[in-house]
């Protein structure tokens, strides 16, 4: 049964894929579209495979920094999600703070960052990364926390429950759904930060940096092939959280399971 709604799940988006990939080569054949204005797929794979220890070496650097930017971003914003909840002025005071921060542009932000260290340093990016996933995790972490229902929150106040036991035993498991979400949210646009932060300054030696450069020097198939590595990144961290959040309500549901018998 698991292996029959993973390929229910899978074969709709490949099919698209493959429909669409076939389209974009026949526009592009049909109407003689020059390689400067849009390479054709097969030029773009033919690229990827010729240039591919490379964009494995981008892959993996824009990977780490995303990676560590997700880390970091999703323990801090769970962090102060907890933190918020727990005291309303805390509440008050840093809500209106992180959002006023979220709202700033990032190459406002990579900017600064540039300017306090090294320009061989990749903490800029992990920053950047940092802060655009603590907010998605603090909105839906913290959303999560709040929304319990009234009724569980009476049922444990009447047996004289502490605030962390109302804490661990309702709030926490209400807000892992919602953690999950900001996950799914969080992990590919943790890749998108960390190559559009690339366009800012810093090394160049990642994916942002080195489509830039083939762009600039009308290799656009190359930089096609580049963007599809970011893509397969965004797509594998993506995946990636669809898998733990598999794996956690499996585990959940057993124990609920195992509870009852």
């Amino acid at each position: 049964m698991t292996v029959r709604r993973l390929v229910d799940a899978v074969w709709p988006p490949l099919l698209f894929g493959a429909l669409f990939l076939l389209a974009w080569e026949g526009v592009v054949r049909a109407f003689d579209l020059k390689p400067f204005f849009l390479p054709a797929p097969s030029a773009i794979a033919e690229a990827f495979v010729d240039n591919l220890s490379r964009i494995w070496e981008a892959t993996a650097m824009s990977g780490a920094n995303a990676l560590v930017g997700l880390l970091v971003g999703t323990v801090v914003g769970v962090a102060a999600s907890l933190l918020l909840m727990r005291f309303a002025l805390l509440d008050g005071l840093a809500t209106p703070l992180a959002i006023a921060l979220n709202a700033i542009p990032i190459i406002v932000l990579v900017s600064v960052f540039n300017n306090m260290f090294s320009i061989t340093s990749e903490v800029p990016r992990r920053l950047m990364v940092t802060l655009v996933v603590f907010f998605i995790v603090l909105v839906n972490v913290a959303k999560g926390l709040r929304q319990v229902h009234p009724t569980h929150l009476e049922l444990l106040r009447s047996y004289a429950a502490s605030p962390r036991e109302v804490m661990m035993k309702a709030r926490v498991p209400n807000a892992l759904p919602h953690l999950f979400t900001a996950l799914k949210i969080a992990a590919p646009t943790s890749v998108i930060t960390a190559f559009v932060a690339e366009y800012f300054g810093g090394s160049q030696n990642g994916l942002g940096s080195r489509i830039t450069s083939n762009v600039a020097n009308s290799k656009n198939a190359v930089a096609w092939a580049y963007v599809l590595g970011a893509c397969l990144l965004g797509l594998t961290f993506y995946l990636i959280s669809i898998a733990l959040e598999s794996i956690t309500t499996h585990r959940r549901g057993s124990g609920l399971g195992g509870a009852r018998t």
